[in-house]
This record gives C-alpha cells, structure tokens and sequence, in this order.
C-alpha cells in the first residue's frame, strides 16, 4: 500500500503554536521535507524530536517531488512543513501534493497557524469576503497593474510584502483604489510584533521609516467604500435605523441584521456592507 504525506503546520513565530498532532505526526514519520533544514531544526531540537529531514524548495522541487513520490509509492509515511505556518500557502507544496496523489498516496492535511489568517482577524477589516494574493510583484509597474485588477473586488484584499517595498506598495495602492482603510500586521507572535492601521497614505508615510519598516509583513486593504445613498429599494440610513429598531426590541446586533436584511431582500453581507458604510458616513 502507498504511504501517506502529512502537511503539518508548523509555528510563524512562537514555537509554542504548535499542535499536539502536529509534534506526534512530526516524530513518527519516516522523513520531514522541509525548505531549510536548519530553521526545521531549531523546533524539531526544541521538542526533542529526531526525524531525519530533507530539503524541498523552490529551487529542487521538481526533482525531490519525484524522489518522495517515489518513497511513499512504496509505503513511507513523510511530512512536509514549510520555514513557517501551513505549507502549500505561497510554496511550492502543491507540487509534491499533486506527485503524492498521482502515486496513491494518502495526503492528510495537519491544521495550524496561517500568518495571513491570524493577520486578518486581528486586523478589524471585514472577514466576511476575502482575497488573498500572496506577494504582490517586486517591479513596480507590474505591481500597479496587479492593484489596478484588484480594484473592484468586493473582498478584503490581503497581500505578503517584503519590509523594503511595504512604503512604494502602500503608495501604489492609494493611487490605484483609492484612500482605503489598510493594515499592516508584521512579526506576527513575535517579541516585535506590531499592527498597524490607518488610510493607505498614513501608513505610506509611517512604513516609510525604515526602523518601523523591518521583520515579516502583511498587507490588508480594506474594500471599496461603499456609498451612503445607495439606489434601489433601501438605503443604508435606512437600513441602520431599522436594525437599530430590532435591537431595541430585544434583537441582539447579528439576529437584528440578519431579519433586517431578509426583510429588504438583501444578503446577510451585503446588509452588514451597507450598515458599515452608514456607520461611517
């Protein structure tokens, strides 16, 4: 029988978000393909874990992706972890993914941390929709265009960002959506950690600073304002006083939104959008 790949999510920081499972499956599989070995090393020596390890990265994936389809083709049980968080997440883990399930092989995702997850529900923008968009490209040209696509999403957008770009790709953005509301979250479970929120230009000008502007970043922008006279049959002042009057009768804030949406023949997300943007005017 073909063996099994374990994806195994590993901390983005603190060494301490880590699961359980995670360290058990860590410690009984036969082989962990990690893309530094050393860094892999440091948590695995943490938890006195002694796996042999391998490199899979960017740069041999298409090789070693054959070489460990190959072992579990005949029964090897491996885990894959990236440097941090979940791998297959801006990696090349698909590959080895996809060779596994071509060869039989079982593919058992183990959960954890997620940096841009953790950033986004800690950040105060919409969770509701969002749309995530790993590094946005290092040229400037093709990282206005990419923003330039990306205008009328009607999600939260979040990006990687590397702490030498964040200032150009913060001002990149104001130009090309508009004055939004973003937020920076860098060094995430770190001694250093830091989020930060503001207009895309305020936080331009802060990240500007090169002694704001270091460790590992991601960028959230907020989607576009949505205006407080909107045509059709409510408004959103409308629509706020009416969710404002279910809850004084008894509603709390989300059964209050949800019959008031169902009662003017809107989704439960775009009543919440329209309240937001009432609340705001």
């Amino acid at each position: 029988m073909a063996g099994t790949l374990y994806l195994v999510a590993t901390p983005i920081g603190n060494l301490e978000d880590i699961t359980h499972r995670a360290l058990r499956v860590l410690g009984e599989v036969d082989l962990i393909a990690c893309e530094d070995t050393r860094r892999t090393r440091v948590l695995l020596e943490h938890y006195g874990i002694k796996t042999r390890l391998v490199s899979y990265h960017e740069h041999n994936e298409r090789e070693r992706a054959k070489e460990l389809g190959e072992m579990l083709e005949t029964g090897s049980s491996v885990a894959l972890v990236s440097d941090a968080g979940t791998p297959g997440i801006n990696d090349p883990g698909f590959r080895l993914v996809a060779e596994s399930i071509a060869r039989g092989a079982r593919v058992v995702p183990v959960p954890g941390a997620v940096a841009f997850v953790s950033a986004l529900v800690a950040s105060g923008l919409p969770t509701d929709q969002f749309f995530f968009g790993g590094f946005l490209p290092s040229r400037s040209q093709a990282r206005r265009a990419r923003l330039a696509e990306l205008r009328n999403l009607d999600a939260t957008l979040i990006f990687y960002e590397a702490p030498h770009r964040i200032a150009q790709s913060l001002a990149d953005a104001r130009d090309h959506l508009g004055e939004r509301m973003a937020v920076v979250a860098r060094e995430l479970t770190k001694m250093h950690e830091e989020i930060v929120r503001g207009r895309l230009s305020e936080l331009a000008q802060k990240l500007s600073d090169e002694t704001r502007a270091r460790g590992e970043m991601v960028l959230m922008i907020d989607r576009a304002e949505i205006p407080v006279e909107i045509s059709g049959i409510v408004t959103s002042k409308e629509l706020a006083a009416r969710v404002a009057a279910l809850e004084s009768e008894g509603l709390d804030a989300r059964a209050a939104l949800k019959k008031a949406a169902r009662e003017f023949g809107l989704t439960r997300g775009e009543a919440y959008r329209r309240l937001v943007a009432s609340r705001r005017a």
